[in-house]
């Protein structure tokens, strides 16, 4: 008999390669995929995605790009130790071409003649780069540029950067500034807390054909979270341990004592826990200072009385009582993920994400509403006050007109 068939299983649960078959969708996971689908919804789509190794990033990866329609072009890019002209060869040869023997000129003009084809027969193309940590700052420089290349309407290559927490610290960097300013939506995957560990496991569990939801015990997801901290690979690990344990004990349910040998098999010491990166970003949100870049301001008032300011570029904007929301607002009057306000060009839109108490203008209940400046969205007993920001508030700030490198003339020729 084997491991499966002791446990009635139909397939490995814990398997450390990526699977969306067996992705799990906890509020955070959810919310990093959503940023990567809104490279699809704008026409300057630019995220960045960075998170612990383990905890999940290439598996929401695999995820958005399985559900891609036929309408888009995409390239993933995975070794990133490479130089500016290594890297425009790997990102063609992923589009399909053989460029080895081109010079850096010519490279260009092939991706600009390549991404013309594509806009003009009206197709999407997504640039993904994983484990984009080790890319070197003049790569970046190079990515900067391409995500510059439009046609006479629009920017015509959507770009998605994804890796380990060095990438943040990267880009936060003077000397990319420039590259910052073209992010519209950046997010960190923090671990799993305590209940979303066991709501992970049972949910693998399930999808390989588990149908006893008492195959561990308690004690034994205590210990599973303890020695894991929430870490997806980390837990996957311990866990099919665990219950090889089990097995050569010949037990049917994977207690305490299963974790502990197989954390002893393992040589694990107990995790202490990590403090969430997104926090002190959400801390700062509510007191974030008019930028160069700012064409929103959302003042969140209770009773009248203002109780925080955001100021937000162009992009989407999450409103609700989760951590990990862009506005949060604690109240049970609030959803989880209440509202989202989607800021492109001219045009601001607030929807209803199926929030229990809706959202209300002048009285009436709205599922889809065109802001306008000064308009008040109430939901529960919290008013949110749009004002669009002008060219004047902006400009104020003196943006940032440094002149291009001597390539961006290049990147730049799709008008």
């Amino acid at each position: 008999m084997t491991y499966l068939d002791h446990f009635k299983l139909s397939e490995p649960p814990f398997r450390l390669t990526p699977d969306p078959d067996f992705i799990y969708m906890s509020d955070q996971h959810a919310q990093a995929k959503s940023y990567m689908d809104s490279t699809i919804w704008f026409d300057d789509g630019f995220v960045v995605i960075t998170g612990e190794v383990g905890s999940g990033k290439t598996t929401i990866l695999q995820s958005f790009i399985g559900d891609l329609s036929q309408e888009t072009t995409c390239a993933v890019i995975s070794q990133t130790q490479l130089n500016a002209t290594e890297f425009l060869q790997a990102t063609l040869h992923e589009f399909g071409f053989q460029p080895f023997d081109k010079s850096k000129v010519e490279l260009l003009a092939m991706l600009n003649a390549f991404l013309i084809e594509q806009y003009a027969d009206g197709k999407k193309v997504v640039l993904i780069i994983d484990e984009a940590q080790n890319l070197d700052w003049k790569v970046l420089e190079e990515i900067r540029l391409l995500s510059g290349v439009e046609s006479h309407k629009e920017k015509v290559l959507r770009i998605i950067l994804v890796g380990q927490p060095e990438l943040k610290q990267t880009i936060e960097s003077p000397q990319l500034r420039q590259l910052m300013q073209r992010v519209r939506c950046r997010f960190h995957l923090d671990p799993l807390q305590e209940h979303e560990t066991k709501d992970y496991v049972l949910h693998r569990l399930a999808v390989a054909g588990n149908e006893n939801e008492e195959l561990i015990s308690h004690e034994a997801y205590s210990e599973i979270y303890r020695f894991s901290n929430g870490v997806p690979r980390m837990i996957n690990t311990l866990t099919d341990t665990a219950f090889l344990c089990a097995f050569a004990e010949d037990k049917r349910k994977v207690g305490r004592t299963d974790v502990m040998a197989a954390i002893d098999e393992l040589g694990w010491q107990e995790q202490r826990p990590q403090e969430p990166e997104r926090a002190p970003y959400i801390a700062r949100l509510a007191s974030t200072p008019l930028q160069a870049d700012s064409v929103m301001r959302i003042d969140v008032r209770e009773g009248g009385r203002v109780i925080t300011e955001h100021f937000f570029a162009s992009g989407r904007v999450i409103v609700g009582r989760m951590a990990q929301a862009d506005i949060c607002i604690a109240s049970k009057f609030v959803s989880r993920q209440h509202a989202e306000i989607v800021c492109s060009g001219d045009e601001c839109l607030i929807r209803d994400l199926g929030s229990t108490n809706g959202l209300f203008v002048r009285g009436d209940r709205v599922s889809d509403y065109k802001l306008k400046d000064r308009d008040v969205v109430s939901l529960g007993k919290f008013d949110i006050v749009y004002t669009k920001l002008n060219a004047t508030d902006s400009n104020a700030w003196g943006g940032d007109n440094e002149d291009e490198d001597e390539d961006s003339a290049v990147h730049q020729s799709l008008a």
